[in-house]
């Protein structure tokens, strides 16, 4: 990807505009979701990441409601876990969240992990590709799936994600499974883009370097860096100035060397969860 100017949004394989950066709301209780919520749409995002696991989409759902944004001008995200796994289950749990945080569709639901050992990722993804069809999400997809993962519940259905939300950072940055993505038409989403969890990427000193010569904070370069990879992303800030300097990274441009730079930073899967073992 050029430096050319980047859209601020994407083109979901099923038709859906999603947001290139949003935010993320784990590890908020209701309470706190709720105000971050209305903090960042007040910022200006328009894409809300939540899910069954983190425990506060009632909060998500309140924060939605107070700031007054029109409900078609934000992209919800949800996802939902194992104990889902069905192609009869997957409706409920979509009914679940949209109780719970208060709203008639979800732009996006997604499975959490695919859970390997449980081995009804396939299923749940057949019951993802018949929710599609009646309207309650916009679009459907997976996260922390491999390319294994991804070319079986392709194989079984023919359908693609819409979106695969996997760790990636400038320390792991995931070539393969980016690579296979970019063959499937799916968009890579990344979750701790910012090295939340995991290796401090922020505290790299190559980030710091290259934050004082763009004048930017090293959570910025790091998004930069995001966009002009191609990829969209979802960082986590409680803190509403942070909010907004996240969110403010399409008017810079990293150089082909800077870019370089923390290409290099990569360490490979190592400094990732292991998918094949993690998951709920």
């Amino acid at each position: 990807m050029t430096n050319d100017a980047i859209s601020t949004t994407v083109t979901l394989l099923h038709g859906a505009e999603m947001p290139r950066i949003g935010a993320g709301t784990w590890p908020l209780k209701d309470d706190e979701a709720e105000r971050v919520v209305a903090d960042a749409l007040t910022a200006g995002y328009r894409l809300i990441d939540t899910a069954q696991a983190y425990g506060n989409e009632r909060g998500v759902g309140r924060g939605l409601r107070a700031a007054g944004v029109d409900r078609g001008d934000i992209f919800v995200t949800s996802k939902f876990n194992k104990e889902w796994h069905g192609r009869d289950l997957v409706a409920e749990a979509a009914k679940n969240s949209l109780d719970t945080l208060g709203l008639e569709y979800l732009d996006l639901l997604l499975i959490h992990w695919p859970n390997p050992g449980h081995d009804r990722y396939a299923e749940a993804w057949e019951g993802l590709v018949q929710l599609l069809e009646s309207g309650l999400v916009r679009a459907i997809g997976t996260s922390n799936f491999k390319p294994a993962h991804l070319e079986r519940i392709i194989a079984a259905t023919g359908v693609a994600p819409d979106v695969n939300q996997i760790q990636l950072s400038p320390a792991s940055t995931r070539a393969e499974a980016r690579a296979f993505h970019a063959g499937h038409g799916i968009v890579t989403q990344s979750w701790s883009p910012i090295g939340g969890q995991g290796v401090r990427v922020l505290d790299l000193p190559a980030v710091g370097d290259i934050a004082r010569e763009t004048g930017r904070t090293p959570a910025q370069v790091v998004l930069r860096w995001h966009l002009q990879t191609g990829l969209t992303a979802v960082p986590k800030s409680a803190d509403p100035q942070r909010l907004r300097q996240n969110l403010d990274v399409y008017d810079f441009a990293l150089t082909d060397a800077q870019m370089a730079t923390l290409n290099n930073l990569d360490q490979g899967e190592s400094a990732v969860v292991d998918s094949d073992v993690a998951g709920h």
